[in-house]
């Protein structure tokens, strides 16, 4: 389903209203048609798709599901975004996708979004609902941006601070002691929800242990120091053929009479994967095995996973945890958990720039490339700007 870009390797709540900031935003941006003087122009608009407002369903109900029998429901997920833009010559590299032309134009924040909130936008591929950010309809040098021509989309994120501009937050004491919380952490992207097993029949690679052990609720507060600029991203609207190596076209192709959409998609199960490549398996046994013997309701953050081997996981009494399938899938080889780190180097005593630590950077590593462009396998080039291995 989600396919990771490697540069190594080729939530039910009620549903808050818009701030009045958005509201002024959105209405403030023009009806869709041709911009003054006959030039296109681009709609920018955010989605974490229905996983991040409905959640992870357990067996089914979602996109997709964790294969341990945990669902999972958000109340937040507050992303920091910097800025989204476009170059000229999408194509300038087919074989470094990094690389584009000079700057045409943006549109700057920072800005603080809650994606977990309903958006006034339909999302890309029908997918959810969206959150409009801004139109792009004027270069740098205040000429028309010309109907036909195709450009290079980019956009990154950015650690939250006090200046950013609060796009949908909900009004409430929650949501600003969360803002908070984001600020002071230095947080790009904040995970706020429940995970609760669900699963009945599962079967496991080792059947002494005793998952009920194991919290079957856990309050989750996943904070990702993770800014990332994701570069020159493909497109599943565009028609053509992509270059080699290639899911879709890069970019977007300006369109006469109505704006040419560029949605900045997160998928948000990226964090949960089992291995860097991929479309892998998704898990949560190894982030509740943490809280083993703690007090019920003692919060998951990714501090606690500070120091935990990814490559053979073991709970919070240094016991090797198994493998565990609820939904019918084989059990993966091997008695112990073991998440794959195909060529990305795991050394618990390199520079965080020259390896993965423990788990907790192995999930900041997965995490940073759930960046796309419209929905789907919209690829971007993910360029980290935070100390991790390539």
């Amino acid at each position: 389903m989600k396919t990771l870009n490697l540069p190594r390797l080729p939530f039910t709540v009620s549903r808050l209203p818009f701030t009045a900031a958005l509201i002024a935003l959105t209405a403030a941006l023009p009806a869709c048609g041709p911009s003054e003087g006959g030039g296109g122009s681009v709609q920018v608009q955010i989605s974490g798709e229905e996983l991040a407002t409905d959640g992870f369903r357990f067996p089914d109900g979602s996109e997709v599901a964790l294969t341990d029998g945990w669902e999972l429901t958000f109340t937040h997920v507050l992303v920091s975004v910097d800025r989204a833009w476009l170059a000229e010559d999408p194509n300038l590299d087919p074989f470094d996708q990094s690389r584009t032309g000079d700057l045409v134009a943006e549109a700057k924040g920072p800005w603080l979004i809650d994606l977990h909130q309903e958006g006034s936008a339909p999302g890309a591929g029908g997918e959810g609902t969206a959150i409009p950010i801004a139109l792009l309809d004027t270069a740098a040098d205040g000429a028309s941006l010309p109907v036909g021509e195709s450009y290079a989309f980019s956009y990154s994120t950015t650690p939250a601070t006090a200046a950013a501009e609060p796009l949908n937050l909900p009004d409430d004491a929650e949501t600003a002691a969360l803002r908070d919380e984001m600020i002071a952490g230095k947080y790009t992207i904040y995970y706020v929800g429940t995970a609760t097993f669900k699963g009945t029949a599962c079967e496991t690679s080792d059947p002494a242990y005793d998952f009920t052990a194991l919290p079957q609720t856990v309050d989750f507060k996943l904070g990702f120091t993770t800014p990332v600029d994701y570069l020159n991203c493909q497109n599943q609207e565009n028609q053509g053929d992509p270059l080699s190596g290639e899911n879709y076209p890069r970019g977007v192709i300006l369109r006469e009479g109505t704006p040419t959409l560029a949605q900045m998609t997160l998928h948000l199960d990226h964090p949960f994967y089992s291995a860097v490549t991929h479309e892998p398996r998704l898990y949560f046994d190894q982030l509740a095995a943490q809280l083993k013997g703690q007090p019920e309701g003692t919060p998951l953050t990714l501090a606690t996973m500070t120091g935990v081997d990814p490559s053979a996981f073991t709970d919070a009494d240094d016991t090797p945890l198994p493998w565990r399938s609820c939904d019918g899938s084989p059990l993966p080889a091997g008695a112990q958990r073991a998440f794959d780190t195909a060529t990305v180097p795991l050394d618990p005593s390199a520079a965080p720039a020259e390896a993965l630590r423990d788990y907790r950077d192995y999930m900041h590593y997965v995490q940073s490339t759930q960046g796309h462009m419209n929905g789907g396998e919209g690829l971007c080039f993910t360029r980290r700007n935070y100390p991790s291995p390539d």
